[in-house]
């Protein structure tokens, strides 16, 4: 039944994909369009007739929507922040329900990531579900007992731009780099895909390409070299993670994440950073992949109606 379906927006700074789910949550069409960056008002025009396209594939004008989006919407407000999208200083909501006569949520994409994951992903049944995406950048996700907390300004978990603690530099002698967000030392400069490839080019490697580095390291004393800074720098973000939240179960998504023995590594990399003898989070790769997002968000969409 149509009424069964759900949809999604999964919006970013180059692309506005739809992906229609069926009432099993598998996907049954999608379709990715370019995201215009040129004016608001032509964004918010391409953002409604990706919705106007899922309503026509499931054939109901009231098809449950929902918008996962690469930035903060402050809740009080509605007021949006983004980098990479023409739309910060604006208000998305109240915009997009002028142009198609209806309000639909909107929710981060980290944390529509880590709604996804919570419910028929890796951390399904887990009482506190943390989502990381290791992608070109660090981001966080949370959900408590199947639901999302409550973000006073609209944030996620960005634990990206929490700093690097001292120590772990020093113990690589690494430098201080600058962060896109205009501090220094943020995690992400050292621990998402750019830097890993950062360390990479630091170290001296002549490919610092990541996927190259991580499937270099059983041949090439550097790129292992790399890969174990890389690791113990990513297991001070997962301990700062653990101090600050303690989740049970933290899920990992993100082009880094698809590196064969990356949830090891973080695992072993947290056992010796560990406060005391705390119990260690359970640290998996994310089953649903890129469409996590897309599917979290469309899972909201069903939420926001009941």
């Amino acid at each position: 039944m149509a009424a069964m379906n759900c949809g999604a927006i999964d919006l970013g700074g180059t692309k506005i994909e739809a992906r229609l789910f069926d009432a099993a949550m598998a996907t049954i069409e999608t379709r990715r369009i370019p995201t215009p960056r040129d004016s608001f008002d032509n964004f918010i025009a391409a953002l409604a007739g990706q919705i106007r396209w899922l309503e026509q594939q499931a054939d109901d004008p009231a098809l449950p929507v929902a918008i996962s989006i690469a930035g903060v919407i402050d809740p009080q407000t509605g007021i949006a922040t983004a980098s990479n999208i023409p739309v910060s200083g604006r208000g998305i909501a109240k915009a997009l329900e002028a142009e198609i006569g209806r309000d639909l949520p909107l929710i981060n994409d980290c944390m529509a990531f880590a709604y996804s994951e919570a419910h028929g992903g890796a951390g399904d049944g887990a009482v506190s579900v943390m989502g990381i995406i290791l992608g070109t950048g660090v981001g966080g996700g949370l959900v408590e007992r199947g639901r999302l907390p409550h973000r006073h300004a609209g944030l996620a978990v960005e634990i990206g731009h929490i700093g690097m603690p001292a120590r772990a530099l020093a113990r690589h002698d690494l430098p201080v780099w600058q962060c896109g967000c205009g501090r220094v030392a943020c995690l992400e400069n050292y621990v998402s895909g750019t830097g890993l490839r950062r360390l990479a080019e630091w170290a001296g490697l002549d490919n610092p390409d990541p996927e190259h580095v991580a499937a270099s390291v059983a041949d090439d004393p550097g790129a292992a070299r790399v890969m174990d800074i890389w690791a113990d720098l990513a297991g001070e973000m997962v301990y700062t993670a653990q101090l600050l939240l303690d989740p049970e179960v933290i899920v990992l998504g993100g082009g880094l994440s698809n590196i064969p023995d990356v949830p090891q590594r973080l695992t072993d990399a947290l056992a010796r950073l560990r406060l005391g003898n705390s119990r260690l989070p359970a640290i998996r790769r994310a089953v649903h992949g890129d469409s996590a997002g897309a599917r979290g968000a469309a899972l909201m969409a069903k939420a926001y109606l009941t």
